[in-house]
């Protein structure tokens, strides 16, 4: 079993979306590399820019070349991602950045076909590893000349505060990677914290050997006696983790500020892992919400008017007597106007019943009734632009049916997710279930409230919690039933810590 870094499964994933969209039946060496580059913040975009090409070019000309070679089996590019990883980092968790060096060395044509556009993998791994490629030697036509380039003062002194500041990152970073996996056990953001370390490491190994333990005096800091109040407040794990991220940040911008006396790669190297961990942040604190206000929720009731043996008003208060923690509004056949309407009944029903009311796919409507959230599909708005309409303390759920949508939505800032489907619905069509692999994987992935949705009822609801789901979506199960509050009570009572 290879480990390797979300984004690389990530990748790997969308490589057959590139295939799929240039025709290609196999997927080839190409798509894997125009993965790889399809987020701007990601280390393979990052490490193009360090090295001075344009990544929306390098993009381009990767999607105009001739067809390239086929890719050899994931495990085969696993393997030598690897071994980099083992060579050059000690760790055998790979990240992206080693699987693209992986990608452009499988094959020596496609590697030369890359090298002309720009992707030198020879250029790419000395950028990496801090190794210097030959320069140029200088012109000594002059006397001086020599002695031309920074003055040394002012190198050491911003070494100074290069190497304080890395310090801090560094310990910022790890208390934070602890956070993730000790108080929050959600190995996405986990992983992400230990890429973001990773990335601090190869910055600060491209400068000069020995520089900033020489530049070093923390006797003479004239800062360490000094503090500040409530350095030592400190009240949860999450206030740990909240100072932490803005240690970070303030770090990094110093980073980026005097990394720019090395030169301006370097400065903005650090500049892309600041806004690393400002995605981060997000991730962190938007699954803080979810945490905090489905802490209790087991029982998600997804209702349509139509659907409902009796009114809905009727349905939600029975829904709730037996034990809904959530009513999701879907509607897809009336229009905006009756939607509103109906909408603002079931704000004010849900408010009587004591129970959260989120809307399906329109965070304008939930806007409009002041809903408690938005619930999206893989289809609708994405978390970003959806959180703009309803605003920062609204929740924003996502449906999944992948671990790579599961990941994305995370670090989007869902609040929660919908999981599935698990069983054929009886009021959604789908063309596959992942099924209760999926839910087992996706409770091993992330701490981000998860319900189970899809077919869930009361004679197979204990299969779902077997799986590792605490939390489930149901709809008919309820909405149809002729008791509604028994019917919620079943299901709610196969559910793990509802006893």
């Amino acid at each position: 079993m290879h480990r390797m870094s979300p984004g690389v499964e990530r990748a790997a994933a969308a490589a057959r979306g590139w295939a799929d969209r240039q025709g290609s039946g196999p997927v080839r060496l190409a798509h894997l590399a125009l993965a790889l580059l399809d987020d701007d913040e990601g280390r393979p975009a990052v490490l193009v820019g360090r090295v001075g090409r344009s990544v929306p070019e390098v993009r381009a000309g990767l999607a105009g070349l001739p067809e390239s070679p086929p890719a050899p089996p994931d495990a085969v590019l696993f393997a030598a991602a690897r071994d980099w990883s083992l060579a050059h980092r000690h760790d055998p968790e790979f990240l992206t950045d080693a699987f693209l060096l992986a990608v452009l060395r499988a094959d020596p044509a496609f590697e030369r076909s890359c090298a002309a556009l720009g992707l030198d993998a020879d250029r790419l791994e000395a950028a990496l590893t801090g190794e210097t490629t030959p320069a140029d030697p200088p012109d000594l036509g002059h006397p001086l000349a020599v002695f031309a380039g920074p003055d040394p003062t002012a190198e050491v002194d911003a070494a100074r505060v290069l190497d304080a500041n890395l310090n801090r990152a560094r310990e910022a970073a790890r208390v934070l990677e602890d956070y993730c996996r000790f108080a929050r056990d959600d190995r996405v953001l986990t992983a992400e914290v230990k890429a973001l370390r990773h990335g601090l490491a190869a910055a600060a190994a491209r400068l000069p050997a020995g520089l900033l333990l020489a530049a070093r005096d923390t006797v003479g800091d004239v800062g360490t006696g000094v503090t500040a109040a409530g350095e030592y407040d400190r009240g949860t794990p999450a206030a740990v983790a909240a100072a932490n991220l803005k240690r970070l940040q303030e770090s990094l911008r110093s980073l980026e500020e005097f990394g720019k006396v090395f030169g301006p790669d370097l400065g903005r190297e650090f500049e892309a892992l600041r806004y690393a961990a400002y995605t981060l942040e997000r991730a962190v604190a938007a699954g803080g919400q979810g945490l905090t206000r489905l802490s209790r929720a087991r029982l998600y009731v997804l209702l349509t008017g139509v659907q409902c043996r009796a009114s809905l008003d009727w349905t939600i208060e029975r829904a709730a007597a037996g034990g809904a923690d959530v009513v999701q509004l879907r509607e897809k056949d009336l229009s905006d106007r009756e939607l509103v309407a109906r909408a603002r009944d079931v704000r004010a029903w849900t408010r009587r019943a004591g129970v959260l009311f989120v809307v399906n796919d329109r965070p304008d409507i939930a806007r409009l009734v002041e809903a408690d959230g938005v619930h999206l599909g893989q289809d609708d708005l994405s978390v970003r632009d959806a959180r703009r309409v309803v605003g920062p303390d609204a929740l924003v759920g996502v449906s999944t049916h992948t671990l790579d949508q599961v990941r994305r939505a995370v670090l989007d800032g869902a609040d929660y997710l919908g999981v599935g489907p698990v069983f054929p619905s009886r009021t959604k069509a789908f063309d596959d279930f992942p099924g209760l692999d999926f839910v087992r994987a996706a409770a091993q992935e992330t701490a981000l409230p998860a319900f189970a949705l899809g077919g869930i009822a009361p004679d197979n609801v204990g299969r779902v919690a077997a799986a590792g789901a605490r939390r489930v979506a149901v709809g008919a199960a309820v909405a149809s039933a002729d008791d509604p509050e028994a019917a919620a009570r079943a299901v709610r009572a196969g559910l793990p810590g509802t006893g």
